[in-house]
C-alpha cells in the first residue's frame, strides 16, 4: 500500500462520536456495512470485498482481498484516559505467506486495524498505529511503514501460530502512541480496518469481529 493511505484513511472514515467506559466500534451488520464507504486505495487494481455474516459469537465482517486494497473506517472521539485498550477478535483463513511485510513490494496485511490521531490541519500530518495480523512476522515485531514513518506496523497476531483460528488480542493504544510516536494522546480520532494485497498481488481471506475499547 502506498503513502496515499494517509489521505485514504481520512476519506473513508464516517463521523461517529462515542464517549463511554467501553466503546464498541462496529456492529458488523448488513445495515452498518451498507452505510460505510468502501474506499479503494489509489493505485490498487481492485477493491477488497467486504460482506457481513454471523456465528455463535456474534456478527462479523468478512474481507476478501484479491490483488486489492480498500478499507472501512469511522471517525471516533475516544477518551484514551478512560478506555486506552483496543480489543480485536479476528481470523485469517488465507494468509500472505512469503512476503516481506516491511518492504514496499511486500507491504500487505491480510488484516490490519488503524488507530488514527489527527496531529495537524491535513491528512498528511496524521499519526497512526497499524495493529496487524501478520503472515510472516512474530508477535511483538514492529517497524515504520516503508512509505511513511508516521505510521507504525505493530504485530499483535501471526498466522505462524494461528492460521484459520479466531484470536482475540489487546493493546494499550495510549501507551503505544507514546512508545512509537512520543506523543501523549488523550483522545483518538479515528479507527479503520483494512485487508490489502495490492503490492503482493496475492489473495487473502479475513474475518473481523468484536472490536472495542476498554478501561482494562
Amino acid at each position: 500500500m502506498n503513502f496515499l493511505f494517509k489521505i485514504f484513511i481520512i476519506c473513508l472514515i464516517s463521523s461517529n462520536t462515542i464517549l463511554a467506559n467501553e466503546v464498541k466500534v462496529f456492529d458488523f451488520t448488513e445495515a452498518e456495512l451498507s452505510e460505510l464507504d468502501v474506499r479503494k486505495v489509489r493505485g490498487a487494481d481492485n477493491k477488497t470485498i467486504y460482506t457481513a455474516g454471523s456465528n455463535e459469537n456474534g456478527n462479523f465482517f468478512k474481507a476478501v482481498a484479491d490483488n486489492a486494497a480498500s478499507g472501512l473506517g469511522k471517525e471516533l472521539k475516544i477518551d484514551l484516559n478512560k478506555t486506552p485498550f483496543i480489543n480485536i477478535t479476528w481470523k485469517i483463513e488465507k494468509d500472505l505467506a512469503g512476503i516481506k511485510e516491511n518492504t514496499k513490494k511486500g507491504h500487505d496485511f491480510a488484516a490490519r486495524v488503524f488507530a488514527i490521531k489527527k496531529t495537524g490541519a491535513t491528512a498528511l500530518s496524521n499519526r497512526a498505529i497499524n495493529y496487524v495480523f501478520s503472515s510472516n512476522n512474530e508477535i511483538g515485531f514492529n517497524s515504520p511503514s516503508p512509505y511513511t514513518k508516521k505510521s507504525i506496523d505493530n504485530v499483535l497476531a501471526t498466522t505462524q501460530e494461528n492460521l484459520n483460528e479466531w484470536v482475540t488480542v489487546k493493546a494499550n493504544v495510549k501507551e503505544d502512541f507514546k512508545r512509537f510516536h512520543n506523543l501523549d494522546v488523550d483522545q483518538l480520532d479515528g479507527l479503520a480496518i483494512m485487508s490489502d494485497t495490492d503490492n503482493s498481488k496475492m489473495k487473502s481471506i479475513t474475518y473481523y469481529q468484536n472490536i472495542y475499547f476498554s478501561a482494562d
